[in-house]
């Protein structure tokens, strides 16, 4: 599903009125459905529901779901929070429909019914709004807070954008509201799924308002959601007359003495997300804590520096069986040193006939800062990258303040995965995945359990185990991202949000993988 700013649902606005389908039919569809989803959610007869109503088509969106619910049997209440067109046939629908209307005055008296309703619909504000909130607009929220403090707290539902929150870049003003649901109308604004904005958005729901498809507007934008049907469609078959050698052989290179954990994780991952085989390299050191914990892949021992980090040799050993291999990881717990950056340049942009360095590769972690010290990198012949790195490492790899890469996270990917070439997975709270090709993806995954040390290193695994049977880089990057989110949902759901795992993801990735494929059913 495309994520549109507010320009961008301006443009393709008009573009639904020039193919025939009026913004009037579209204000109609939206409220509707905004009142289908608020009688699904509190229901309709005798139910007390006030709808803050702002002046332009977001106050109209809100008018007409007023109306609907009217006419289903709630007590609707409207509140003009500002002055709305001097001809408004959406405010004299819903006045014949029953609709009570109150223009702004008494805050005392907003709150006191506010207070005593069941639901709040938040029509006041939509894309276009950016200036800090002031006025009867601020006075409003001041009462909408206070009643959401009261012992009979209503439910708030925000309709397209709780009110505050910039569309575009998820910034919110202090005053605003939380709110339990925020329905985005036709597509979710950008500003949704950034944060602070996505936390104050509660739970994100889109409602189809009628725009027509096809529309070369919608076709043009490059920034989507990553959506499960998309996931599924595009996961490696498992043919009955498989054998291992089939779904390929991921060479996983991970761990140091202090990280034997990284190396379990990513090469269980490999293994959990389907390759047929997958083979760990690890310093001397680790190798007889990995196998014995971690039975399943073939152990390939390194040579180390004292450290017990891979040695800057290790490459040239690597090199010498890498034609069974179908793609590299290598970085997770991988330590940084000068031996360790010349491990990684040699085993990246080595050009010689073993060809190891074309492989399709992934550099997580640790791989990442010592990608950092090698000079231009990016524009030295190589294999197809991968790269994951979590915001401070994405920071070290562009040179950027982080807080510059957390303001704008699709943009800042959208730019370095175009100027290197290469997939980027910016991790974090709403995972960005960018393509060389200018696409970008969100995962609308936010999950506090998984911020501990671990995760990073089964996504990177996942991601491995999907290349190595024949997924496309940045297709096996994507899948895994939400793969990965939502294995950690179902934990979550089960565990909370706290003391999760890393571990605990490793039996979740192949119910992931099941869950995916019975939408192809």
């Amino acid at each position: 599903m495309k994520i549109v700013t507010a320009a961008q649902m301006v443009a393709i606005e008009q573009a639904s009125e020039r193919a025939g389908v009026s913004t009037d039919v579209l204000m109609e569809n939206a409220g509707l459905a905004v009142a289908q989803t608020s009688r699904d959610l509190v229901g309709a007869a005798g139910v007390r529901i006030a709808v803050l109503v702002g002046p332009g088509n977001n106050g109209a969106d809100g008018l007409v779901a007023g109306r609907h619910l009217s006419r289903w049997g709630a007590e609707v209440v409207c509140f003009l929070v500002t002055e709305r067109p001097e001809t408004d046939p959406k405010l004299n629908l819903a006045i014949e429909y029953g609709v009570r209307i109150i223009k702004s005055g008494s805050t005392q008296n907003m709150e006191r019914f506010l207070g005593r309703s069941d639901l709040v619909i938040d029509a006041i504000l939509g894309t276009g709004w950016s200036r800090p909130l002031e006025g009867p607009v601020l006075e409003t929220i001041v009462s909408l807070t206070a009643a959401r403090k009261g012992p009979n707290s209503p439910k708030l539902l925000a309709l397209d954008l709780p009110t505050g929150l910039n569309s575009d870049t998820g910034d919110v003003d202090y005053s605003a509201v939380p709110c339990d649901i925020t329905l985005a109308l036709g597509y979710p604004k950008a500003g949704l799924l950034n944060f602070p904005g996505a936390e104050l958005a509660g739970e994100l729901r889109v409602l189809d308002i009628g725009i027509p498809n096809g529309l070369k507007e919608e076709a043009d934008i490059q920034l989507e959601s990553l959506d499960g049907s998309w996931v599924a469609r595009h996961l490696p078959k498992r043919p009955l007359d498989s054998h291992k050698g089939t779904f390929g052989h991921a060479l996983v290179i991970a761990g140091s003495r202090n990280y034997v954990g990284a190396a379990y994780l990513a090469s269980q991952a490999s293994v959990r997300a389907g390759a047929g085989l997958t083979t760990l390299a690890s310093p001397e050191s680790v190798y007889p804590i990995a196998a014995a914990k971690s039975t399943e892949p073939i152990h390939l021992p390194l040579l180390e520096d004292k450290e017990g980090r891979v040695g800057n040799l290790a490459a040239q050993i690597l090199r010498q069986g890498s034609r069974q291999y179908t793609n590299v990881l290598v970085g997770c717990g991988l330590g940084l040193s000068t031996g360790t950056v010349e491990f990684l340049e040699d085993l990246l942009f080595h050009q010689d006939s073993s060809g190891i360095s074309k492989l399709p590769t992934l550099v997580d972690a640790d791989g990442l800062n010592n990608l950092a010290c090698i000079e231009n990198w990016a524009q030295r012949p190589r294999g197809p990258l991968v790269l994951t790195p979590h915001p401070g490492e994405m920071a070290t790899l562009a040179d950027l303040p982080t807080n510059e890469i957390q303001r704008d996270r699709a943009g800042v990917v959208k730019e370095y995965a175009a100027r290197w070439n290469v997939t980027v997975v910016l991790k974090g709270a709403n995972t960005v995945i960018g393509q060389p090709d200018g696409a970008v993806r969100v995962a609308s995954f936010a999950n506090p359990g998984l911020a501990t040390g671990g995760t990073g290193d089964v996504l990177s695994g996942v991601i491995a185990g999907l290349m190595a049977q024949g997924l496309e880089p940045a297709v096996a990057a994507n899948c895994a991202v939400y793969l990965h989110g939502d294995a950690g949902r179902e934990i979550a759901s089960a565990l909370g949000n706290t003391g999760m795992a890393a571990s605990d993801l490793l039996p979740q990735i192949p119910s992931a993988l099941r869950r995916l494929s019975r939408e192809l059913l």
